[in-house]
């Protein structure tokens, strides 16, 4: 008996423990926070010093602890208009957790507490433990109806939440999507079509195939296999980092030569600045190179062979990285123009070839390795043999995705929905996505075949349940280390642990194991979203999203079922050793007593959790690692002071829904943890209100409108399910004095309110489901439809001039704006006509394709353009996107102006806006980089206006995405 009270007063020492020791982390941190946030504006309220007007945010109160005040008094709902849907909805879901968990709090202290405590005692049970669902001794059996009854009232509290939420979720997202400030973009109205078959592989067929719905289709942008294009756009990428670092550095060597030399140069010289070349470039040349000579200018070693893609040291040729870099900039910029003009060409032959019924070979993509299988024929009774289109013509033919772009946006999301052909893997609506942007797509996964993707989905998840099976051994020792004193005092080999001081076993019991659980779970996530990559998912937030059910069950099952169990089986040890026959009794009892885990796991995560959120000792110490080590060119001194912060959903999401299983689960096994995970949450709610009002800046690409909600909300079941089956399962071990058993009503309701949950959900999904992710077309008037108004991407219309293959330079024609003379007929002169269902031969005219001359309208950061040719908007980078500019700074000396005169005559493009030397050699910046500039202003965040939360009516509000200073090249 010793044993099992030591036991207990061991658990209460270890919560205890824990608390202290949260306490007084969380207490440094904070006070840390409070006392250099003023100082470290950079670091804890960046979006108040942003570079762009539109992002700025008012700074937070510079009173030492004004902070709270501004936190605690900020709108939760202006989220929506500063950081997207996602944030919003984020702590929204917070919010809702709160006001769960509020009356949840309350009636468990004050029913459930003294229910367990009071005048019923089991041996072995005291601190903590009295207040457990074990405690009830096999006389006050009666008391589990007081159990049940709160079970049930909390549930349908539960649900009333849940509709509640989802009924606002659903409103705020379709007034987001049909507002006008997201609806006219281009995102808004075009659909990721893969699994194309190749006789649809041109724009005009797509053009023709999609003119049946709404307003017709004003654009196709066909995925195409661009061989080694990638490859010299990042070999380009790469050039211009090194080019940028050579320059700068250059300067810098320069401009400190320079200062040494003023300091030795005499009075009588009389000229305190030494050489002053601004208003002679030769002189400028002669102070360059007489500051810095030759032999001490940046260099670098060749790969010894071409095909090896890093350099030896001490082998391979040693050349000047300024005058190598350069030469490589515009050696690619002339490649990939002259590439880009034959993919044009390309293009164009796709439309005039595209009644051709020749055999072709086959591409096959997985990410970079792409390789050619000829086709082989194949003879299927009762099936028509149907040839494939002929792209044996073409450098870089059609792959098996095209990007649609509609006049209408309810035209994209009937799209996205309809049967759109009558082949399987064809075109169907797995793979089929909306709300579509360049930046968010995964383009070495457009090239995976549909049955390609099933192989890779399968493998995936296989893997990641392999994942999650290994990961259960170390976590079970987790559990297992959570009660360590049972351990010791059952095994007589572990008694010197139990000679340890209290202080230390309570050390190891509680706060040990929490720390080891979330060093275990860091680098789960990194393997999970590369499997999920690996998935073929085209989208990097549908990533996130495959990301985030992973990682959930990861979760589950790792982090509370592995731990609950090992934890309550090992506390039960003792008893099942000395009488084994007891089994269901002293499991009903003991495994309760795994909540002391949790307890403490609540306390880490509200406490020190939310307290290093706040403080961000990570960043601080990061950033001046940075600015000292990396900071030595404009562009990394601006992603170092200025690059936005942003959140990753697939593991923040998975991480609060964890606690919300967590608390659910042991909501009535343990009531204590009611307590302490409403003020976690409200410390959670606090925090993520700070960080996505004055810290984070989420890419509005990366938006995907509150998708990630949904599946919050049906975790939220999952907690459920849990608390409902270990209470029935515990209802039905539970056993009287007479060791019959006591609680089989008990038992029996509780099935009847999980057969009710399931209903419950299962309407849910009925009633909501279809409402998540696409706009009905009761509100389709409502968006809008581009008539009449300039439309997002230009719709030029220009005459396709009939030109052979063996022509010269071909310019294509941008085929998709004839639909801006009658934007409800389709623009590829009417609807595809039926064929015989097996692909049969179709007279078709000839039709244009594509052109870069939309993007020539539009603002641009270099008044020489280096690509005037080829596919615009949702083509591959590679295809289309301008040689990053070299962001060089000013210096006083003038001698960046030998550098420009270089550059121009290499016809490089370059910019020194916003980027200053001073006389120490040390670069600051002003501006964003001026490709940043130019995106911003041609992208201002706008999302409907805030509303009361409960209901009613959004206006629409828009931000205008203007930068504090322009750009000039």
């Amino acid at each position: 008996m010793s044993n099992l009270n030591g036991a207990a007063t061991a658990s209460t020492k270890t919560f205890l423990t824990a608390l202290v020791l949260n306490g007084i982390i969380a207490g440094a941190e904070i006070s840390a926070f409070t006392l250099v946030r003023r100082y470290f504006r950079l670091i804890y309220e960046p979006r108040s010093l942003s570079v762009f007007e539109a992002k700025r945010q008012q700074p937070l109160s510079p009173h030492l602890l004004g902070w709270l005040i501004s936190v605690f008094n900020a709108d939760y709902r202006q989220i929506k208009n500063i950081n997207g849907l996602d944030c919003y909805f984020f702590v929204r879901y917070l919010r809702m957790v709160l006001r769960i968990l509020a009356p949840i709090w309350l009636l468990s202290w004050i029913v459930l507490l003294p229910l367990t405590s009071v005048n019923t005692d089991i041996p072995g049970h005291s601190g903590l433990d009295k207040f457990i669902f074990g405690n009830i001794s096999s006389i006050q059996q009666a008391r589990y109806a007081g159990h049940l009854a709160l079970t049930w009232i909390f549930t349908i509290w539960i649900w009333w939440n849940i509709k509640h939420e989802m009924t606002h979720y659903v409103r705020v997202r379709q007034h987001y999507l049909v507002s006008r400030a997201h609806s006219s973009t281009a995102q808004a109205r075009t659909v990721l079509v893969t699994g194309i078959p190749s006789r649809y592989l041109s724009e005009s067929a797509l053009t023709r195939l999609f003119g049946y719905l709404p307003g017709g289709v004003q654009k196709v942008w066909i995925n195409r296999d661009l061989g080694d294009m990638p490859d010299l756009y990042n070999r380009r990428l790469k050039a211009c980092s090194m080019l940028e670092s050579a320059e700068t550095s250059l300067l810098s060597k320069a401009i400190q030569r320079n200062g040494k030399k003023q300091k030795k140069t005499t009075k009588a010289n009389n000229r305190k600045d030494g050489v002053s070349p601004e208003s002679d470039p030769e002189v400028a040349q002669e102070a360059l190179d007489g500051l810095v000579p030759r032999e001490e200018r940046p260099s670098l070693r060749l790969p010894p062979f071409a095909w090896l893609p890093f350099s030896i040291p001490l082998l391979g040729k040693k050349v000047d990285t300024i005058e190598w870099a350069r030469e490589q900039v515009h050696e690619l910029n002339v490649q990939l123009g002259q590439r880009r003009e034959i993919l044009a060409r390309d293009i164009a032959r796709t439309t005039a070839a595209e009644a051709q019924t020749t055999q072709r070979t086959h591409h096959i993509g997985a990410g970079k390795l792409n390789f050619a299988i000829p086709s082989v024929p194949v003879t299927i009774p009762l099936v028509k043999a149907r040839p494939a289109v002929n792209f044996s013509d073409q450098t870089y033919p059609p792959a098996n995705g095209a990007f649609i772009l509609f006049n209408h946006q309810i035209a994209a999301h009937m799209a996205a929905q309809m049967l759109t052909h009558h082949e399987p893997y064809s075109m169907s609506g797995a793979l089929k996505f909306i709300e579509v942007a360049p930046e968010d797509v995964i383009w070495d996964n457009l090239v995976i075949n549909p049955y390609e993707r099933r192989v890779r989905l399968a493998l995936s998840w296989a893997a990641t349940l392999g994942l999650i099976i290994l990961w259960a051994v170390p976590v079970a020792f987790v559990g297992a280390i959570s009660n360590i004193h049972s351990l010791c005092t059952t095994y007589h080999w572990l008694a010197w642990v139990c000679k340890a001081p209290g202080v230390i076993i309570s050390f190891v019991q509680g706060f040990l194991p929490t720390v080891l659980l979330a060093v275990l779970f860091l680098l789960v996530p990194i393997v999970l979203r590369i499997l999920a990559r690996l998935e073929g998912i085209p989208q990097k937030t549908g990533v996130e999203l495959s990301l985030m059910d992973r990682f959930f069950l990861f979760q589950v099952i790792n982090g509370f079922l592995v731990v609950t169990l090992s934890s309550g089986i090992i506390a039960s040890l003792p008893g099942l050793v000395n009488n084994p026959t007891s089994v269901p009794t002293l499991l009903a009892q003991n495994l309760p007593k795994s909540s002391t885990f949790f307890l403490t796991f609540v306390l880490l995560q509200g406490l020190a959790g939310t307290a290093g959120g706040f403080l961000q000792i990570a960043s601080l110490i990061l950033y001046y690692v940075k600015i000292v080590l990396m900071g030595s060119t404009p562009r990394s001194v601006y992603a170092i002071k200025y690059s936005p912060r942003t959140s990753e959903w697939g593991t923040l999401f998975p991480t609060m829904t964890q606690l919300v299983v967590i608390t659910l689960g042991y909501s009535i096994i343990s009531p204590i943890i009611n307590g302490l995970a409403f003020a976690a949450f409200f410390l959670f709610y606090l925090l993520y209100k700070y960080l996505f009002t004055w810290v984070n800046d989420q890419p509005r690409s990366s938006d995907t409108g509150g998708l990630f909600f949904p599946k919050a909300i049906q975790h939220l079941f999952v907690g459920l399910y849990v608390q409902q089956l270990c209470l029935c399962a515990l209802f039905f071990l539970a056993q009287d004095s007479h060791n019959k058993p006591s609680a089989i009503p008990e038992g029996a309701l509780m099935v009847v309110l999980i057969v009710f949950t399931a209903f419950f959900q299962n309407t849910i999904l009925n009633s909501y489901g279809p409402l998540i992710k696409f706009l009905p077309l009761s509100l389709a008037d409502r968006s809008y439809s581009g008539v009449g108004a300039e439309p997002e991407v230009s719709t030029m219309v220009e005459t396709a001039p009939t030109v052979p293959p063996s022509s010269g330079d071909i310019k294509a024609a941008d085929y998709a704006a004839a639909s801006a003379s009658d934007p409800y007929q389709s623009s590829g002169g009417g609807p595809l006509p039926p064929d015989d269902g097996y692909g049969g031969p179709r007279e078709r005219s000839p039709s244009p394709s594509f052109t870069n001359e939309s993007r020539a309208t539009s603002p641009s950061p270099s008044a020489r353009p280096v690509e005037k040719e080829g596919p615009i908007d949702f083509s591959h980078p590679a295809a289309v996107e301008e040689q990053r500019i070299i962001w060089l700074p000013r210096d006083r000396l003038g001698l960046v102006h030998e550098i420009e005169q270089d550059l121009d005559s290499r016809d490089i493009l370059y910019s020194m806006e916003g980027a200053e030397m001073d006389s120490k050699g040390q670069v600051n910046v002003t501006m964003a980089p001026p490709e940043e500039v130019q995106r911003v202003s041609m992208e201002g965040r706008s999302l409907p206006a805030p509303d009361d939360g409960e209901g009613g009516d959004i206006r629409l509000a828009s931000a205008a995405g203007k930068s504090s200073q322009g750009s000039n090249v």
